[in-house]
């Protein structure tokens, strides 16, 4: 059975000057549907590169990445977006939200570039996260919890089967942090893979597995 999410042997490099810093030495790294992977490790370890990797944002120098068996690395850049906008949802620590639209338009727009013809209106699924009624709101009316919210809906705007979440809870308090994670859970239980990149080890608890980095290699 193939893996939702899988990652075998990434390396990637950088290069300043003379200097070459390695910052994922042959990670692998397998997801299924229905399951929360937590990464962790302490900064620089190459937790946010693996994530990137993963995304199709950063395609890596060595090993490869495939979702639902399709290959996302070693393709261009249109290839890998496209990829993405359709099976990947992505949720960035600071929202990944564009200023001048609303909290609704956000998450049309997100289904567009994924070129899903969704039957679901948009406020069911702000209805799913609570914020049915900021669907009008522009983000810099949200408070952290609806941002964070709101990020999520438009992560989740093409129905992923795969999540991938970077710090999702580093800038909530504590009650909008497990109402964020609770919201993760369930759509993970409901068949989604999701990896989800932290510090925070309550957060990581919540996860099925943790998987941790240091100097670009897993420890365990």
């Amino acid at each position: 059975m193939t893996a939702t999410l899988e990652a075998t042997d990434l390396y990637r490099f950088y290069h300043a000057g003379d200097d070459e810093t390695l910052a994922l030495r042959g990670v692998s790294l397998t997801v299924d549907a229905g399951e929360m992977v937590a990464v962790t490790g302490p900064s620089g370890s190459g937790k946010s590169t693996l994530l990137a990797c993963l995304a199709g944002l950063d395609d890596p120098d060595g090993g490869m990445v495939q979702i639902d068996g399709e290959m996302l690395s070693r393709r261009s850049e249109v290839a890998r977006a496209k990829l993405r906008a359709q099976r990947i949802g992505v949720l960035f620590q600071t929202a990944n939200l564009i200023e001048h639209l609303t909290v609704a338009e956000n998450v049309s727009v997100a289904r567009r570039l994924g070129r899903q013809r969704r039957s679901e209106p948009v406020t069911d699924l702000l209805g799913d996260l609570g914020i049915r009624d900021r669907a009008r709101a522009h983000p810099s009316e949200l408070s952290g919890g609806e941002l964070a919210r709101a990020g999520l809906a438009v992560a989740l705007a093409n129905d992923p089967s795969v999540i991938l979440a970077d710090e999702p809870t580093g800038e909530l308090d504590g009650g909008n942090a497990a109402r964020l994670i609770a919201l993760l859970r369930a759509r993970t239980d409901a068949g989604s893979a999701t990896v989800v990149v932290t510090h925070n080890q309550a957060v990581a608890r919540e996860a099925d597995r943790i998987v941790v980095l240091r100097d670009g290699v897993v420890e365990r």
